[in-house]
């Protein structure tokens, strides 16, 4: 997994369109501080294409997150963002009480 640094989120979110329109797939709790969150995307750097990015966040301090089972049904159509304020990242989907605030972001590129 690569580190997601907060001088490269702006690129991130522009490289996915900012998951507009993308799908949740898979939310593991790891334990109270760590959680994977897999999303599936369009990736403008591969014409459009499809995929998946797995993300994980470590040291988490706040989240409101949902079931598994109730993922699917998390309106993405303004899609999410990720900013870094106050040394914490802070993952939120847009029109959405969905977020999670932790110390470090990584992800990694995974088949649609």
């Amino acid at each position: 997994m690569k580190p997601l640094l907060a001088k490269d989120l702006p690129a991130f979110l522009k490289r996915f369109g900012n998951f507009v329109d993308g799908e949740f797939r898979d939310l593991e709790i790891i334990s109270p501080t760590i959680m994977k969150l897999t999303l599936a995307g369009q990736d403008w750097a591969r014409g459009f294409d499809w995929l998946s990015i797995e993300f994980e966040f470590n040291n988490i301090n706040d989240a409101n997150i949902l079931d598994n089972s109730k993922l699917l049904h998390v309106d993405m159509e303004d899609g999410i963002n990720i900013v870094y304020q106050n040394n914490q990242y802070k993952f939120i989907v847009n029109n959405s009480t969905f977020h999670i605030h932790s110390q470090n972001i990584k992800y990694q590129e995974k088949q649609f």
